[in-house]
């Protein structure tokens, strides 16, 4: 598989020229502003919808694409494969919430280089960027155990593995990773796949897991949970599934608009505690995946959400445990919102 090749701008640098196509202007802004943390990427344009990507690629001839598949006026993938009719030489990367296996493999069929799933995006840009520089397939980890097959020239696709949430169709031995992640979902469908298939991987590792959230993403999560076969009701009994209130839990720990650092390591570490008996007293078989910071940050508690993800990362560390913590991306459109936005993504703390 051949590299994308680098251009002289009129900078007098070497960069990769690169055409984004994202139809939601936040998530497109934020692709825009993690590549150009790096030089030598040159963003040579932008696109909202289907047509208009393969118009400008035709124009344009960039070395990279970034492509969503939901498109409107022309799906991704139907926008792929014209664009690798007027721009063969374009690499396109999938950047999509779309996670099933027969999406992903029609994906590829299109002539994509790389796949990456929305929800694992702070994690997976890169790698995926970095593995088709170095003329490497890429797909999202949590779709590895799945053999895809490139139309061209029916190889099975390089597998990478990350830190990241699960998205959907788990290999059936999956171990998750200890850490701190953070995740971010388009919309509540997105989020209860995101989370169901976290807390999936968490069970079948044989830990314990913790869940905080809306009353309606706790019924979500049940009902998807049930569906894929996990006995949600038989855990709960075991004392391996613990669901609370996103705003109860808050309530627990916060005062004056901010958490309180004592009680919160205080409160977690019980739950921590309680969560592990189920486990033979381990308390690094427990995981955890909540939406606090999130609900902070929607009410304007930037502060607060930011300290949250703070005392997550202690706890991660402290514990060896895996925490998930997911964020609604419609809660950063504003600019101001970018830093901070930023700052969460990459864990900067």
């Amino acid at each position: 598989m051949a590299t994308f090749a680098c251009t002289d701008d009129d900078r007098g640098m070497s960069s990769v020229r690169v055409l984004v196509v994202e139809d939601y202007e936040p998530f497109r802004r934020f692709l825009c502003s993690n590549l150009r943390k790096r030089p030598e990427f040159l963003i040579v344009g932008e696109a909202s919808d289907g047509i208009e990507a393969a118009c400008e690629a035709e124009e344009l001839q960039p070395d990279l694409i970034l492509l969503d598949i939901g498109l409107p006026s022309l799906n991704g993938i139907e926008a792929a494969r014209r664009i690798r009719k007027l721009s063969p030489e374009s690499k396109i990367i999938f950047v999509s919430q779309e996670s099933s296996a027969e999406v992903v493999q029609e994906a590829l069929n299109a002539g994509a280089a790389a796949y990456v799933v929305k929800t694992s995006v702070a994690n997976s840009l890169w790698p995926a960027v970095e593995a088709v520089r170095l003329g490497r397939r890429f797909v999202s980890a949590g779709l590895a155990g799945h053999h895809f097959i490139d139309a061209s020239d029916a190889q099975a696709l390089d597998r990478l593995y990350r830190k990241e949430a699960l998205p959907p169709l788990l290999p059936r031995k999956m171990e998750i990773t200890r850490g701190h992640q953070v995740e971010f979902y388009s919309d509540d469908a997105a989020f209860v796949v995101g989370f169901s298939c976290f807390i999936e991987a968490a069970l079948k590792s044989g830990s314990a897991v913790i869940v905080v959230s809306t009353a309606s993403h706790r019924t979500s999560l049940f009902k998807r949970l049930q569906e894929h076969g996990v006995d949600v009701v038989a855990l709960i009994e075991q004392g391996r599934y613990l669901a609370l209130d996103v705003t109860d839990t808050l309530s627990t720990f916060m005062g004056n608009d901010l958490p309180d650092s004592v009680r919160f390591l205080q409160i977690v570490g019980d739950l921590i505690t309680a969560a592990a008996q189920a486990t033979a007293g381990e308390r690094s078989r427990v995981a955890i995946c909540g939406e606090c910071a999130s609900i902070l940050w929607a009410e304007g508690k930037a502060d607060a959400a930011i300290q949250v993800e703070q005392r997550c990362n202690q706890i991660a560390r402290r514990d060896g445990i895996d925490i998930l913590c997911g964020f609604s991306l419609s809660s950063f459109y504003r600019e101001e919102d970018k830093q901070t936005f930023q700052k969460i993504c990459g864990s900067e703390y």
